[in-house]
């Protein structure tokens, strides 16, 4: 679940490949409205689709001439990327 709160998406519950596509819709469509910080911290459970959403929203934000920033992504989605070799392409701050 999405919520928006200004510049902020709160995300909240598991980011998994059940609710990937509503994930994906809302996040894009919370950064045609200027959103562009993630908060992850209420995120309760993930898999690899989570991977998946990130860059996906990271490539609407860049479509739209913005950068995303990611605050609190659990240790489970560092730890998968550090797996598939993209960390480095996470945009934390």
């Amino acid at each position: 679940m999405i919520r928006i709160s200004g510049d902020r998406v709160e995300v909240s519950g598991p980011m998994t490949l059940r609710g990937a596509t509503a994930l994906l819709a809302e996040g894009e469509a919370a950064i045609a409205s200027d959103a562009s910080v993630f908060d992850l911290a209420a995120v309760t459970e993930m898999d690899s689709s989570c991977l998946a959403v990130v860059f996906a929203w990271m490539r609407a934000a860049k479509a739209a001439g913005k950068s995303l920033c990611l605050l609190n992504p659990p240790q489970s989605l560092l730890s998968l990327a550090a797996v598939y070799d993209v960390a480095d392409l996470l945009p934390q701050h």
